[in-house]
């Protein structure tokens, strides 16, 4: 390949890289450290994508940043999880994680037959609320087939929720009396991402904290059966319509596996793990970016109205239920 034939993918990976480093520092700047930078690495791409229209000049890069970089991500991802610990100190969260998940998407498809929302959104939607946001939509969009602005605009929405639902959780902390324990346990098994379980957790202290992340990793565990179940389902529909097209473990999803089973087994030194993790970050806010480049307003006016009313109803419930399980069992 010629240096000419290199340069569109070489600009396209410094444009997701310089968009996701803005999002990146201005998720510290005050206000927008309560956003969050996922939500401000879409949202700047889909202003991007109006105002500028797709960069098609930079596409080769942008398109390995949405695919690759993204599935890379999702790979390192895994080494946040320690077996032993969900299993183990996390086995009675888990059971509580296994329902949010089952109530999330069961809830999101239930309510979607009667607003009569876009199915793919809705179900991405589901999954995201009831796992791990951005990380479980990205890693199951494959296996539904779903397309990049479908997967783009569930990430956003899920993102942006999420951010709304920690803030108020720090503001019913602070007006009602509840133990670190009890908030600690309600962040962790309702919350969308690991950063809106930091975010609340960390308000109430280290105990919650601990807690809250414990159950937030048991329902990133929980990806792992959530996906062979998507795939069996996904093949028995192929069978049905007399179709071929069997779906695969994804790869990126067995690395993630390995990557968990490898952190569970083998201590990772500390400064091994704080080059890791911001290369995790950013990986990942490339991604969205790219994928955010996917999305137009029209997209977004036509298709994710109905789907988000549906995801702030959903997680009103859950969060209700949960708050009253939590204070119910740890209370």
């Amino acid at each position: 390949m010629t240096k000419f034939n290199n340069k569109p993918f070489i600009i396209g990976i410094l444009f997701t890289f310089i968009i996701a480093a803005i999002s990146l520092i201005s998720s510290k700047l005050p206000l927008l450290d309560k956003v969050g930078a996922l939500t401000i690495a879409i949202v700047i791409a889909i202003l991007f994508r109006h105002f500028n229209g797709y960069p098609e000049s930079y596409r080769p890069g942008i398109t390995f940043a949405s695919k690759r970089l993204l599935k890379f991500a999702i790979i390192l991802y895994g080494l946040k999880l320690n077996i032993f610990d969900v299993i183990g100190e996390g086995s009675a969260l888990l059971l509580i994680d296994g329902g949010v998940i089952i109530v999330s998407i069961g809830l999101m498809l239930l309510l979607n037959h009667y607003i009569k929302g876009d199915k793919i959104i809705t179900l991405l939607l589901g999954i995201g609320t009831g796992v791990c946001g951005a990380a479980a939509i990205a890693a199951v969009s494959p296996i539904l087939k779903a397309r990049e602005k479908d997967t783009a605009i569930s990430i956003g929405i899920v993102a942006l929720i999420g951010t709304l639902f920690s803030l108020a959780y720090t503001v019913i902390y602070t007006l009602f009396t509840i133990s670190p324990e009890v908030f600690g346990v309600w962040s962790g098994v309702s919350l969308h991402e690991i950063a809106h379980v930091i975010l609340a957790a960390d308000f109430s202290g280290e105990t919650a904290l601990r807690i809250g992340l414990l159950g937030k990793l048991g329902r990133v565990f929980l990806l792992i059966p959530l996906s062979i179940i998507l795939i069996f389902v996904m093949n028995l529909k192929s069978q049905a319509r007399n179709t071929n097209r069997r779906i695969e473990m994804p790869y990126f999803l067995i690395g993630f596996v390995l990557m968990a089973i490898f952190h569970t087994y083998v201590p990772i030194p500390q400064f091994i793990m704080q080059i890791i993790e911001p290369l995790t970050t950013i990986c990942l806010l490339m991604a969205m970016v790219a994928l955010g480049l996917n999305v137009s307003f029209k997209d977004l006016q036509n298709r994710a109205f109905k789907p988000l009313i549906g995801v702030i109803i959903v997680s009103m419930i859950l969060s209700t239920i949960t708050f009253i399980i939590a204070n119910y069992i740890y209370g």
